[in-house]
């Protein structure tokens, strides 16, 4: 009974998924990602807005045509009255409506990077998540074997009872951990789909790529990049420039542009041919009721705003990259170190298991050098899948707007 639940829990972890999936690459996924993924809609959005903003601000103000009708003579009176547009007003108007625009094409392509990045980062999980897998069920296989040797040994009269019942439970552990391996591999691959817009109740994709040593990055080496090249910090710096302006604009429209007026009278009797009239005049608004209080104290707000953003954006920035930077240099050094370790480990593994078939060791001794060569090997795993995670993110975070145009 005992054995058919062993191979039951072992099956659990070959078994799933059974149907076919559809092989894809890591970039594959990424650019599913960016292309189909939801992250993307707002940003867009964003960037409309921020280009009809600035369509807006560049538009040049409509004359206002005006006609009227007195007894007095003339008694007919039309007027075409011409907003001027003067170059104070209008170029903050631009500049802010402009820099707002620029800062939400950082915005958006911070935002498409990002999605990458979750692509990139869920595909790494997914790869070490699969390798896990793949270790807890050679483990069970292996453990069952070793519990089917113990048994044989016990019965040639070379091993006791507790050899048998110290394999039946290591057996047991090992199928229970390729059960659960196999689960979390599943739901990876479903948090893989959902990044690349996939909407399926089970596993349609595999991932072909190999979980080795990830590539250089330029963010690898030398110093860190200057903070107000990075593209989160270049889209603060825009959003800061745009409120600067905005304030400006808000300050200088106390006194709104006045407005030429040009028309003519007709219809006087006491003219020949009922002559036309010329009138010419000029419009200034008085700010006698509102001097503009309100915007500009909003105005102020959102520069306010934007500067403690920036500075906010600095901060974080600098932490992140030093983070990730940190985390990939130290992920490297454990690789190495994991390489060394685990040929020792399986050596000392491998001449247990020999010295306990020859009737030489005992078998706790075999189970505790199979247990440190497992622990090895899945700790060089997850060191393999953070150093591809802080890769990835460092390339991110280091992303400039003159790169990100390339």
């Amino acid at each position: 009974m005992i054995r058919s639940v062993l191979l039951a829990g072992v099956g659990v972890g070959i078994a799933w998924p059974a149907h076919a999936q559809r092989p894809v690459t890591r970039a594959e996924a990424v650019d599913a990602a960016v292309r189909v993924g939801p992250r993307l809609a707002v940003a867009q959005a964003d960037t409309a807005v921020a280009l009809a903003a600035l369509i807006t601000a560049r538009a040049l103000p409509n004359p206002t045509l005006a006609a009227s009708y007195t007894k007095d003579a003339p008694p007919y009176h039309s007027t075409l009255e011409f907003p001027l547009d003067f170059p104070w007003l209008r170029g903050p108007r631009i500049g802010s409506a402009s820099a707002a625009r620029t800062a939400s094409q950082y915005h958006y392509t911070f935002q498409r990077a990002s999605a990458a990045l979750d692509a990139d980062t869920t595909y790494t999980r997914a790869l070490a998540a699969r390798a896990h897998a793949q270790l807890s069920r050679r483990n069970a296989q292996d453990a069952d074997s070793l519990r089917r040797m113990a048994m044989v040994r016990r019965d040639a009269g070379d091993a006791s009872d507790l050899d048998v019942e110290l394999a039946t439970v290591n057996a047991g552990q090992q199928a229970n951990t390729a059960a659960t391996d196999s689960m979390t591999y599943a739901s990876t691959l479903l948090d893989l789909q959902t990044t690349m817009g996939i909407v399926t109740e089970q596993a349609e994709v595999d991932p072909v790529d190999s979980l080795g040593p990830p590539p250089a990055t330029d963010g690898e080496a030398g110093e860190l990049p200057v903070l107000d090249q990075t593209l989160e910090v270049a889209a603060a710096q825009a959003t800061f420039t745009s409120a600067q302006l905005g304030a400006t604009l808000q300050r200088r429209s106390v006194w709104a542009a006045p407005s030429i007026i040009a028309g003519f009278d007709w219809g006087d009797p006491t003219q020949n041919n009922g002559g036309l009239l010329p009138n010419v005049g000029l419009s200034l608004p008085i700010p006698l009721f509102s001097r503009g209080r309100g915007p500009i104290l909003q105005a102020e707000a959102e520069l306010q705003r934007a500067r403690a953003n920036l500075a906010l954006a600095r901060a974080e920035g600098a932490a992140r990259i030093a983070r990730a930077r940190r985390q990939r240099s130290i992920a490297l050094a454990k690789i190495s170190r994991d390489r060394v370790l685990l040929t020792s480990a399986n050596r000392v593994a491998s001449m247990s298991l020999t010295a306990y078939r020859e009737g030489e060791q005992a078998l706790p001794n075999v189970l505790e050098a199979q247990r440190n060569a497992r622990d090895i090997l899945s700790q060089y795993i997850d060191d393999l899948a953070d150093a591809w995670i802080a890769t990835a993110s460092l390339r991110v975070y280091t992303l400039t707007p003159t790169r990100a145009l390339q």
